[in-house]
């Protein structure tokens, strides 16, 4: 069977105030041509399907539209919630859409959702779980102790009584690791502190496949089976050096999965570009990158410029946010702050620490002289 893996859609998304409304039904055509030509048998979406917990009406259009058009692809389509989603808008009308093979798993309500599809090697069991945090699960499982998201996942897999000799793929969205493996984080993710939700992918292990969502950049979690397919778009300057992309996975006899990536191209790329203000906009500089792209912009000019922005703009219309970076920005004041009380420091060391305070920056060699040479004069009796 060939199923689509894709995860975190954010529809209805805003980076920077730019709405990606535009990016997102871009990507979804391309999905779209994808499922016809791929000839797939099913469509996996592992969460986070909108932005926010109460999407705007326009971010329910797109999903709408989208949803409509997987639809005439004759395809089944297995959906989780997430993290960012309501899971009561999610599984709205569930068991209506299931006759038309749309399958929409919102809210956990004490015991995993099976959907099986059959193809020439079988049956092939989809297990549904949506996002899941330990105080909701808890009350499914009294005689369980649930106190972290590892123990809740281990509870509701514990209590389904899957038949691992069977093929299971299990779609889940969580955040899920593996003893020495660094899992790629992004800025556009929400991440709890100290990594409460962090779940071992061993309690997982024995699903032929496991389409997972929460991650924003494209990997696989220790083992070839355990994938996150990554956003469809670049929300966030940490996402930069990635290609976005959807999973295209096969899955034949037990236990015999591979996994292709399908790459999504973006209307506009997201990029950083770096220097001063007067180079940037310089028609030699323009000229060799797209100026429609979603920009962060680094500028290293050490004068002060007015409304930088509204410069970038004139000329970069998607300048997304800007930073400076020069010596003022990278002069560490912690070497230069002398703790000492200020008569106990000397006339050059008092005025090296006005000119940084005023200056945010430290005096180079030839000034730290032209100052010595003064306090010297001034000195002489």
């Amino acid at each position: 069977m060939k199923f689509l893996h894709m995860s975190d859609l954010h529809i209805g998304k805003s980076v920077h105030g730019f709405s990606m409304l535009e990016e997102q039904k871009h990507v979804f055509e391309q999905i779209i041509r994808y499922i016809k030509s791929e000839q797939v048998n099913a469509v996996v979406i592992a969460g986070d399907i909108y932005d926010s917990a109460i999407p705007r009406s326009e971010a329910i259009r797109v999903f709408d539209d989208f949803l409509t058009e997987l639809a005439h692809t004759n395809v089944a389509v297995l959906l989780i919630s997430g993290n960012h989603d309501s899971p009561e808008r999610i599984s709205y009308a569930n068991r209506l859409l299931s006759d038309r093979q749309l399958f929409l798993c919102g809210s956990f309500s004490g015991s995993l959702q099976k959907v099986t599809l059959t193809d020439g090697y079988g049956e092939l069991n989809f297990w549904l779980l949506p996002f899941i945090k330990p105080l909701s699960v808890s009350s499914f499982f009294g005689e369980h102790k649930i106190e972290t998201h590892a123990d809740a996942l281990e509870a509701v897999i514990r209590c389904a009584d899957i038949d691992y000799s069977a093929r299971n793929v299990l779609v889940s969205h969580q955040f899920f690791t593996k003893s020495g493996v660094v899992p790629i984080r992004c800025d556009s993710e929400l991440t709890p502190v100290g990594g409460l939700d962090a779940i071992s992918t061993g309690l997982i292990a024995q699903f032929d496949y496991v389409a997972l969502g929460h991650l924003h950049g494209e990997q696989k979690v220790g083992v070839e089976h355990i994938c996150y397919p990554g956003s469809p778009l670049k929300y966030s300057l940490s996402e930069i050096g990635q290609t976005k992309s959807v999973l295209l996975v096969e899955l034949n006899q037990k236990s015999n999965v591979t996994t292709k990536k399908l790459v999504l191209v973006p209307m506009h790329d997201v990029c950083e570009i770096k220097g001063k203000l007067a180079d940037l906009m310089s028609p030699t500089f323009v000229s060799q990158i797209n100026k429609d792209d979603y920009l962060y912009v680094v500028l290293t000019d050490e004068e002060e410029i007015l409304d930088p922005m509204e410069k970038l703009r004139s000329v970069y219309p998607r300048v997304m946010t800007f930073r400076f970076e020069n010596s003022r920005t990278n002069c560490d004041y912690s070497v230069y702050r002398n703790l000492t009380q200020p008569n106990q420091l000397s006339p050059c060391e008092l005025f090296s620490e006005f000119f940084l305070a005023i200056c945010g920056c430290t005096m180079n060699p030839e000034q730290s002289k032209i100052v010595k040479e003064l306090l010297t004069k001034e000195s002489v009796p």
